[in-house]
């Protein structure tokens, strides 16, 4: 019988398997950003170019911001594969970073975009709502 101050082993392997799977998800949210990163810095033909847009930026800045969030968004992949306590936080922080990031750069590829947007929310809500104690 498992007293309540003790750790259930299966309960621990599952919290273990659902930071993986997290860890796993923001490895590839940080691939697409490396990706797409790398280009918009070769300025690349995939790009909308000459836009009027706000938040307008040359397009090798937002790659190289791209890329620089994608770096830290896959040591914080690893982090989490880890069982990090901080990389659980810093998942959530930097997913929704990623989402900003590429809210303003919709107009330029608006598919990866949503994408990229898309695997950020199962990102935040997969760590948000684990709990490695239960």
């Amino acid at each position: 019988m498992v007293t309540p101050g003790t750790r259930h082993p299966a309960r621990q392997g599952l919290a273990f398997g659902i930071s993986f799977a997290v860890g796993m998800l923001l490895l590839v949210a940080a691939a697409a950003s490396v990706l797409q990163g790398i280009s918009a810095v070769s300025n690349d033909r995939v790009f909308a170019r000459d836009l009027d847009y706000t938040y307008q930026l040359d397009l090798p800045t937002w790659g190289w911001i791209h890329i620089v969030v994608g770096v830290i968004l896959g040591l914080t992949a690893l982090g989490l594969m880890m069982g990090a306590t901080w990389a659980r936080m810093a998942a959530i922080a930097f997913a929704g970073l990623s989402m900003v990031l590429n809210f303003l750069s919709l107009p330029y590829n608006t598919w990866w975009a949503v994408v990229v947007i898309a695997l950020d929310v199962v990102v935040i809500w997969a760590a948000s709502t684990w709990n490695p104690q239960g």
